[in-house]
C-alpha cells in the first residue's frame, strides 16, 4: 500500500504560504515564505507524507495554491 503524500513543485513554487497555513502540522514556513516539511526524510522535501485526517486539507491547498505548485501523490 502506497502513502499519501504532497508533492511541492519548486519551479512553480513563489512562497505565498498558503499552504503551510492549511496544513499547519504537516509544514511550516522558512525565512522566505516557502514551505518546509515537519516529517520525513530531510532529502524528502518535495513529497510531504500526509496522515490520513489530512487529506481533505491538502485536497484544499491543492486547489487554493495560487501558482498551483502542488499535487496530491502516492509515494
Amino acid at each position: 500500500m502506497t502513502a499519501p503524500a504532497l508533492h511541492i513543485d519548486w519551479t512553480r513554487c513563489d512562497g505565498r504560504g498558503l499552504c503551510a497555513e492549511i496544513l499547519d502540522r504537516a509544514l511550516t514556513r522558512d525565512d522566505w515564505g516557502y514551505p518546509v516539511s515537519l516529517r520525513g526524510a530531510e532529502g524528502g522535501r518535495s513529497d510531504v507524507p500526509l496522515s490520513p485526517d489530512e487529506l481533505d486539507a491538502a485536497d484544499a491547498a491543492v486547489a487554493l495554491c495560487p501558482v498551483l505548485a502542488l499535487s496530491r501523490v502516492a509515494r
